[in-house]
């Protein structure tokens, strides 16, 4: 089991990149390890419920659904 840390810095501008962090988290928890997840500078944004509820990445799941698989995990979460 590896520790990793995901860091975010983009906002809701770019919502495919602004959810890979909590997608490669929630990935990296079902593969046995344990994630961390790092918000900065821009990204902080994300975690107004507002913002993470409008988030529809291209290809991928809304934000509000990744997200809560992040908290649902017990997974740290820094912003």
């Amino acid at each position: 089991m590896a520790r990793m840390l995901f860091v975010g810095t983009c906002r809701s501008e770019n919502p495919t990149k602004s959810v890979l962090p909590f997608l490669s988290a929630v990935g990296a928890a079902e593969a046995g390890h344990e994630p961390w997840v790092a918000l900065v500078g821009d990204a902080v944004v994300l975690m107004k419920d507002v913002v993470a509820k409008a988030v529809v990445p291209v290809g991928w799941p809304p934000l509000r659904e990744v997200l809560a698989k992040v908290v649902a995990q017990g997974m740290p979460l820094y912003v």
